[in-house]
């Protein structure tokens, strides 16, 4: 993984999969529920209309804490190579701000798919540097799921 300078996010992953399995875990509420979010994390509901325009929502719940929820609208569906979409928490911390992210996915021999994740720009390095945490632990699960070992 790679992070670039400023206050923009930048993780780049080969994942051990076909592009359209990966897409299929980025994009599928039930799929997205056994991945998403940072570790000891879990995520009881997540909805998706799938379309430019469309909206999501996914509630977050911490080990300790409140139940939270993210929400955004999707800009770009692409399947099974890319899908852009804001990001914004409701009730959002005060150095928070929305963003967008893009995940690019690329075939790699119809076996593995090189995945690139941009978000941004954010507030405050903090809140960048919570969100790379954050995102990189995620997609370690989703690396996990999607992997040939996890369908075995």
């Amino acid at each position: 993984m790679m992070c670039d300078g400023g206050l923009r996010l930048h993780l780049q992953r080969v994942l051990r999969a076909p592009r359209s399995l990966v897409f299929r875990a980025l994009t599928e509420p039930e799929e997205l529920a056994k991945w998403w979010g940072p570790d000891g994390f879990a995520t009881p509901s997540a909805e998706s209309d799938l379309r430019p325009g469309g909206s999501y929502r996914i509630a977050m719940q911490p080990p300790e804490g409140d139940l939270f929820y993210l929400v955004g609208e999707f800009l770009e569906v692409e399947p099974p190579e890319r899908l852009s979409y804001t990001f914004r928490w409701e009730d959002p911390d005060p150095e928070d701000r929305e963003t967008m992210v893009t995940l690019s996915l690329r075939d790699i021999g119809g076996t593995a798919t090189e995945l690139v994740f941009t978000q941004g720009d954010f507030a405050t390095e903090r809140r960048r540097a919570l969100h790379e945490e954050g995102w990189t632990q995620g997609l370690g699960k989703l690396e996990e799921l999607v992997s040939p070992a996890a369908s075995t």
